[in-house]
């Protein structure tokens, strides 16, 4: 029942703006997906070189978190054999067939959970989650989820939440030291200042440890627009401290001594 109720919590989060949709400003709903599209890939383009799209040509592709569909579009454009996608809220599968709506595209898509996914064992040559599965209150039982459903030999393509991020010290200064409570401790920072409910973040190790039944593991730290203070920096954080920090933030210091303190890990797994 605490998974059930953590769950809704993280479903009525994102069903009320889905990852990206800070960024959809535009006329009507085509032009604000086509612009958050662009505006993501401004902000992240280590996206495509992570994800390798073109990989999909020819193959069955599963996507679980859809967002706004700016990837599961880049997706569908390389033509797989199979293209699917979930997402735990109902907003983000309109939006993402709004999306490959706006090319002809299509997809497989549906409301689906993370933690059990609705596919058969060994059906996938690539699975792609970017930035979702550290949001589901059962973390390594959706990691496992994706190697189930994956062909051996098969592809994990996944972005979670690195802990020891330059995000994760703001966080800890503006929500522990600066509120005179400096022992509280970053995990439960990142549960209760950190987009939904229960958001985690993971250490190297520690995701190398969820990832263990693959066969060959990879995981990277990538510095992302939130340590940079760079563009739009989440759905929960506005205000003037934040405006003065952007204007004097040291980016070119972080890029040359902290690259491993992005919040991004960027996991690829083979089964």
């Amino acid at each position: 029942m605490q998974d059930a109720s953590s769950k809704e919590r993280v479903r009525e989060y994102w069903n009320r703006n889905s990852c990206g949709e800070v960024m959809a400003v535009g006329e009507n709903v085509d032009d604000g997906i086509t612009l958050a599209a662009r505006r993501r890939y401004q902000l992240e383009p280590y996206i495509f070189q992570f994800a390798d799209f073109p990989s999909g040509q020819g193959e069955n592709v599963l996507e679980i978190g859809v967002g706004m569909g700016a990837d599961h579009k880049e997706w569908a454009k390389h033509h797989p054999r199979l293209l699917a996608g979930i997402d735990l809220t109902p907003r983000a599968i309109d939006f993402t067939k709004q999306s490959l709506a706006i090319d002809g595209l299509s997809s497989l898509l549906q409301v689906g959970d993370a933690e059990n996914l609705p596919f058969g064992d060994n059906m996938f040559d690539i699975v792609y989650s970017w930035g979702v599965l550290h949001h589901s209150p059962d973390t390594p039982t959706a990691v496992r989820e994706v190697w189930r459903v994956l062909k051996p030999g098969g592809k994990a393509i996944v972005m979670i939440y690195h802990r020891w991020s330059i995000v994760g010290f703001m966080l800890w200064c503006r929500y522990a030291l600066m509120a005179g409570k400096p022992w509280r401790r970053l995990t439960d920072i990142y549960s209760n200042h950190l987009e939904s409910p229960g958001t985690k973040a993971y250490s190297r190790a520690e995701a190398a440890a969820m990832f263990a039944d693959f066969s060959k593991v990879h995981v990277a730290v990538q510095l992302n627009h939130g340590d940079l203070l760079q563009g739009e920096v989440g759905q929960r954080h506005q205000g003037r401290l934040l405006t003065i920090a952007k204007a004097v933030w040291p980016r070119w210091l972080i890029r040359s001594l902290f690259s491993g303190l992005g919040l991004y890990l960027l996991i690829s797994a083979e089964k």
